[in-house]
């Protein structure tokens, strides 16, 4: 897990007009779309999950490895620097899903394979990697996909559920003991909720719990992919904790949906991991002259879309993309 030195790589952003594997990329005015970065064929493939910490920007490289990491091959995390310059690189054992900033200490939590036999890494961003910690085996069959931190806590998501109906947990809080992770369920996929647009309860069935993050309210925003769903959690973990749901539409028809982020500033960038595009994945970055602070985007099966978080209507500004994952807002 020793970080490797490599020669510096420029990838300069200009705007897209070549064809992808899906189409032509395009946007909505007023939003541009130019390239951040690229994978490297051999070396590094497969993008989805981004972190931005220091001025830097930390991607996982997946790698085409095995989602319960049975291959035994091992994930590529790359740091770079905002303009696309690569810093380093290191690897991790496992396909790599989840990878977030620890807010209090400074260090980068990188989370393994998803569908099952899940291991976290946690890595100094100065220095690299700094230990493997294992999970028992899991309460609802599968692995653990994403990461949340509020204050002192930690949460996950519980991915790949066994069971359907799901009755298992969704969302897990997470302790660290010796070279341990120790999880205990906050939210159970079976959870009643109330539906946002209709304001009328109904009880959930999270078959794909997945990416999710803390909204500028402080509440969990987590995404079930393939059941084309967000569910909001007020008070995490608290016993006047109460749950949304919101279905989520793109031209008139439920869609699949990865990661879900909000505009922290009226100026940035949103990055956006498009993991099979070229020979080994891309990184695009989605631009406009100003943004209103809160508003929402997701990435959807070939493209990425504002949200209404009323009526959970998705409205395209980046299509063509070929299989849209990871995103993350960085402000300027």
């Amino acid at each position: 897990m020793k970080a490797q030195p490599i020669a510096r790589l420029i990838f300069c952003a200009v705007l897209l007009t070549a064809l992808t594997a899906a189409g032509q990329v395009t946007t909505s005015a007023p939003y541009t779309v130019s390239t951040f970065a690229n994978g490297v064929a051999g070396l590094y493939s497969q993008p989805d999950s981004i972190a931005v910490s220091g001025g830097f920007i930390f991607i996982g490289y997946s790698n085409g490895v095995a989602k319960d990491g049975s291959d035994g091959k091992s994930s590529t995390i790359v740091k770079y620097k905002t303009n696309g310059d690569v810093v380093t690189m290191w690897s991790v054992l496992g396909h790599n899903d989840g990878l977030r900033l620890n807010p209090q200490t400074k260090k980068l939590w990188s989370l393994q394979n998803e569908d099952g036999n899940p291991n976290l890494v946690i890595i100094d961003p100065a220095t690299g990697p700094e230990a493997v910690y294992t999970f028992a085996p899991t309460a609802h069959g599968g692995g653990y996909d994403d990461i949340a931190f509020r204050g002192s806590d930690v949460f996950l998501s519980a991915s790949n559920p066994s069971n359907n109906p799901n009755f298992s947990q969704a969302v897990v809080r997470a302790t660290i003991s010796g070279s341990m992770v120790n999880v205990t369920e906050v939210l159970n996929a079976s959870a009643v909720a109330t539906d946002i647009p209709t304001n009328t309860p109904l009880t959930l069935n999270l078959q794909d719990p997945d990416s999710m993050a803390f909204n500028q309210f402080g509440d969990l925003v987590l995404d079930s992919q393939a059941d084309g769903e967000l569910i909001i959690v007020h008070h995490l973990g608290a016993v006047d904790q109460s749950v949304y749901h919101l279905g989520l539409t793109l031209n008139g028809s439920g869609t699949q949906v990865d990661d879900t982020i909000v505009a922290t500033s009226t100026h940035g960038t949103i990055l956006v991991a498009d993991r099979d595009a070229g020979s080994a994945g891309i990184i695009y970055a989605v631009s406009r002259n100003i943004f209103s602070p809160g508003s929402a985007y997701t990435a959807a099966l070939t493209s990425v879309g504002a949200l209404d978080f009323d009526t959970g209507i998705i409205t395209n500004v980046v299509t063509g993309l070929v299989s849209p994952h990871g995103m993350a807002f960085v402000a300027k």
